[in-house]
């Protein structure tokens, strides 16, 4: 650039002088060496004593009135001494806020623009006592937001400091002041007080000073024997005398209710209990009735314990009474039997663990939740579970398991090849589409109405109606197997409208009045909230017509009454559901039944198809006949063991996940299994099939061991063989599932001679399952499974001031501990550089020449120069 403004200086056609163009020239090129001195951004270092001082304040339950008024005292203070220095305020429980600065008066500063970034200021109207009054709000246990209390309800010291350093600005001497109990929950405080490079000064708070009550340990031991006696050891902290009832629960029933003293510090009782039938317990203990107590959520606990013995089965049946022969079978060889009829499907993991092997027989999948089903998926998967599924005129496509959940984990399919003498149905869905249907309602409609379709066979007929305050045909009669055209027009209902039932269920009457199926049926979907007509007499005329009519009412406020009558008048069935995710199974269930043939009723001998261990011993080929079965089709990767005489599978098995699952297509009762119930064979039969398909628990060789410590558990496993020797270099796997039912798979790592260790964290409240699975030559040894509950937050429990804690942060971090808010800001020995930007200065000057070098290019100032002197007088 220099090389340009000199070539054009030379080139120059101005008359004026040499000197002055030569000046212009000059100012020129230093005009230009300020710009590129701009753009490089000097700056000028500038050493200061000036300080940030980031206040920390704690604000978990655990502070409480006493703790928030000291913090609350302490800030005021230091607002007065700061003097010249910037004060700023991060409010943290299990989670830091955002910086705000303080001003001279305690609200909230708009902070510097050098500081823009992290020191954000949304809310100029918040103060110092904003700070503290939250802390008493939390600590008296007032009404907060869940969202607060949720937070609240942990301190994250370490989240707190990392925060804090990564919004301190630069150009200032940098400090942290930590206001807390030190009892933190959550993080590695010392560890992030090292990594900060930034002196942390800590000021201890009281805890919760208010009378308090709480159950603070329920030990178990981690398994027992069945029958064996063992001790629930109880902690119960209160920081007063006081008195209260102690109830022990064993899952839902109460064993233990007494009124116990309570002195000041810890309590321990201790109460003797055994286990009888149960594989997983869980001991609840509640303290209740106190006089003085402030927080309710820590008034209980729970221990979980493993009990050793015999395998549980769990059998669920329509009617109870009707697989009595089956469980007394069972028990004879050697396996506990609970019967329960659907209503008692387990609902939650911690019930499903008391068994190895789940058997379903005869329930249909309308009385089973979305919820239960992932559960016992679950089970199977993750936990090593075994489940079995027994025929009967509610299981399979007849209970409406088709494309169900538990379907995924059943060796079969519920959807089979309609035989070609069975006889043809013609079928209509008609849909409520109006405004009420809104959202997840049409749409579980539409899936149910495509897997509706896809059950029927090629001989059958299918049309769709839909109704708001109009009628519609969204798809005319046609073959069942124009599934893809039918489900295209089923894909295009859209929910909106009034309701009128009456012309709907008129025109499907006159549609199937015309069709020349064997068979008519009608399901009909909605909540019955309609216009009025003569319902109970188009039900009849439809059934005097051979047209059945099935109702699906969706949704409480439904006309349930209504719609129960047309079922009851059209020789249908009814069905209410306020799950719209049920839609799809009570569909399958009505069209598997409207079709009349899932099931064969023609006595058979079961013929073997592959042999198995399982069942070397037993003379299948001397086995009486069965009287019926359901069809299903067997999955390609499952086993066949048994089929019928027509080829269909009888008995199917394979392995789902870490569990197994089997389906027996006949039954186990007196409808189709009569003369099997007395052939000798039979109670050994089912055992060998229930120990083929039930949950491996081997620990014979296997310890277990675990430790809980705020929200992080630590387990560990120790191996050893046969003789007693250490099993080294083998490969632990940990499946771990949480309470959402979500699944982590952990390898546990060797930490000592045949000990293998792994830690994890428990994120939430509620029941954590583990399978602990031993593998060598990539074959399981030992599996094991156990149980962790997490109950309320460590925020809760009554602790001192961890002072030792707080101590410690300040010595790793080159801080102090507990100075008086004066000395908070206290000159020291350390400088800051703060950097001044230079730019500014350089551009004025720049333009300075710029304006000097148009006066140059302008004005001859050699005329100035020439002028004569005014004569003297």
């Amino acid at each position: 650039m220099a090389l340009v403004v000199a070539y054009f200086f030379r080139r120059s056609l101005s008359d004026f002088p040499r000197s002055q163009r030569i000046v212009s020239m000059a100012m020129r090129l230093a005009m230009l060496l300020l710009l590129v001195l701009a753009l490089a951004d000097l700056t000028l270092l500038k050493e200061t004593d000036e300080q940030f001082v980031i206040v920390l304040a704690d604000q978990s339950l655990s502070i409480g009135d006493e703790g928030a008024t000291k913090a609350k005292e302490f800030l005021s203070e230091a607002v007065q001494a700061k003097g010249e220095n910037k004060l700023a305020v991060l409010r943290f429980a299990s989670a830091a806020e955002k910086v705000q600065e303080l001003n001279e008066s305690g609200d909230v500063d708009a902070p510097p623009s050098e500081q823009s970034g992290p020191l954000r200021n949304d809310s100029p109207h918040e103060a110092v006592h904003e700070t503290a009054s939250i802390g008493e709000v939390s600590a008296s246990g007032s009404s907060i937001s869940h969202e607060k209390r949720k937070q609240l309800e942990g301190t994250n010291l370490a989240a707190a400091i990392e925060a804090a350093a990564g919004s301190m600005p630069p150009g200032y001497v940098p400090q942290i002041v930590l206001l807390t109990d030190g009892n933190q929950t959550a993080g590695d405080a010392l560890a992030a007080a090292a990594q900060s490079h930034i002196p942390i000064t800590t000021i201890p708070l009281p805890t919760l000073t208010e009378p308090e009550v709480q159950v603070a340990e329920v030990n178990v031991p981690a398994e027992v024997r069945e029958g064996e006696p063992f001790y629930v050891n109880v902690v119960i902290q209160s920081n007063h005398e006081d008195e209260g009832l102690v109830e022990v629960f064993r899952g839902d029933h109460k064993v233990i209710s007494e009124t116990r003293k309570l002195k000041a510090g810890e309590n321990r009782f201790r109460f003797q209990q055994s286990i009888q039938r149960d594989r997983l317990a869980a001991f609840s203990v509640r303290i209740s009735g106190v006089g003085r107590d402030t927080l309710l959520d820590n008034n209980s606990d729970t221990g979980l314990v493993y009990v050793s013995g015999k395998p549980r089965v769990l059998i669920v049946e329509s009617d109870p009474n009707l697989i009595r022969e089956l469980a007394y079978a069972l028990e004879d060889e050697g396996i506990q039997v609970d019967v329960r009829p659907p209503q008692g499907m387990p609902e939650t993991l911690a019930d499903l663990q008391n068994y190895e092997c789940l058997m379903l027989s005869n329930v249909p999948a309308t009385a089973i939740t979305q919820q239960q089903m992932q559960i016992a998926r679950t089970w199977v998967q993750e936990l090593g579970g075994g489940i079995i599924m027994l025929g009967g005129e509610q299981s399979f496509g007849l209970g409406g398991y088709y494309k169900s959940t538990l379907e995924e984990v059943l060796p079969v399919r519920s959807d089979f090849e309609k035989e070609k003498e069975k006889p043809s149905l013609g079928m209509i869905l008609v849909i409520d589409k109006s405004g009420s249907m809104d959202g997840d309602r049409i749409e579980m409609a539409k899936s149910a109405s495509r897997a509706a379709v896809e059950l029927l066979g090629r001989r059958d007929q299918v049309a769709v109606l839909a109704f708001d305050g109009d009628t519609y045909v969204i798809s005319e009669m046609q073959p069942a197997n124009s599934a893809l055209k039918i489900s295209d027009e089923i894909s295009r209902i859209e929910a909106g409208g009034g309701t009128n039932m009456y012309p709907a269920m008129e025109m499907s009457f006159e549609m199937l009045f015309t069709t020349s199926a064997k068979l008519k049926h009608v399901i009909l979907l909605t909540d019955g909230i309609s216009i009025g007509g003569d319902f109970e007499g188009m039900a009849q005329q439809m059934s005097s017509a051979k047209i059945t009519v099935s109702t699906v009412a969706v949704g409480d406020g439904s006309d349930t009454e209504l719609l129960e009558q047309i079922a009851r008048v059209g020789k249908g069935r009814y069905y209410f559901t306020s799950d719209p995710a049920q839609v799809p199974q009570i569909f399958a269930k009505e069209t598997v039944t409207a079709s009349k043939s899932a099931i064969d009723e023609q006595p058979f001998i079961p013929q073997v198809i592959r042999a198995t261990h399982a069942l070397a011993d037993l003379e299948l080929e001397s086995a009486p006949f069965l009287l019926g079965y359901v069809m299903t089709r067997p999955k390609p990767t499952s086993e066949v063991i048994l089929a019928t005489e027509s080829g269909d599978p009888l008995l199917v098995w394979w392995r789902y996940g870490l569990g197994m699952s089997a389906a027996f297509t006949s039954d186990a009762k007196s409808r189709w299994a009569a003369e099997w119930m007395t052939w000798p064979g039979y109670g050994k039969f089912w055992t060998h099939v229930v120990r083929q398909v039930m949950r491996k628990s081997d620990t014979r060789g296997i310890q277990v061991q675990m430790a809980r410590h705020s929200e992080q558990a630590a387990v560990s496993v120790d191996a050893v063989n046969e003789v007693g020797q250490f099993i080294n270099d083998a490969e632990v796997e940990l499946t771990l599932i949480n309470p959402q039912l979500q699944r982590q798979s952990l390898r546990m790592s060797q930490s000592a001679p045949g000990r293998y260790s792994s830690d994890f964290q428990l994120s939430q409240p509620g029941s954590y399952h583990m399978e602990f699975a031993v593998k060598q030559n990539g074959q399981t040894i030992y599996r094991q499974s156990r149980g962790m509950i997490r109950g309320y937050s460590d925020e809760l429990r009554i602790r001192p001031t961890n002072e030792t804690l707080l101590r410690e942060v300040a010595n790793a971090s080159g801080g102090r501990f507990n100075p008086t808010p004066a000395e908070l800001f206290h000159p020291t020995a350390v400088r800051a550089n703060r950097p001044t930007p230079l730019w500014p200065w350089i551009l004025a000057a720049a333009v300075v020449l710029l304006i000097l070098d148009v006066a140059l290019r302008r004005i001859d100032f050699t005329l100035f120069l020439s002028l004569p002197s005014p004569a003297k007088s």
